[in-house]
């Protein structure tokens, strides 16, 4: 399957595709999903020979973070049109940092 073909099944810009293949952009466990199911693949596969030391290891304990928590549980509260365009903001920001 080409980056176009995928990109068409999941509904957005192959350029968007390509950075997630570089690593340039993260793959957010929504958008993830998607791709799995365009793959005809279950998530999982993206996880094989991983363990969760490996997994706990790559990623900061932020769920232990009262502010982090706190700002999930709001981010969720937001209807889900603007919470896209909240996102895309953060990542600009966070990108202008």
């Amino acid at each position: 399957m080409t980056q176009q073909q995928l990109a068409e099944k999941v509904g957005i810009k192959f350029q968007q595709i390509q950075k997630y293949e570089t690593g340039a952009n993260r793959i957010s466990a929504s958008r993830l999903w998607d791709i799995a199911g365009a793959l005809g693949s279950e998530v999982g596969y993206f996880f094989e020979g991983l363990d969760a030391a490996d997994l706990s290891d790559a990623l900061p304990d932020l769920m232990a973070d009262k502010e982090a928590m706190d700002l999930v549980r709001c981010y969720y509260a937001i209807p889900e049109a603007q919470r896209r365009r909240l996102f895309d903001l953060a990542r600009v920001l966070s990108s202008a940092a």
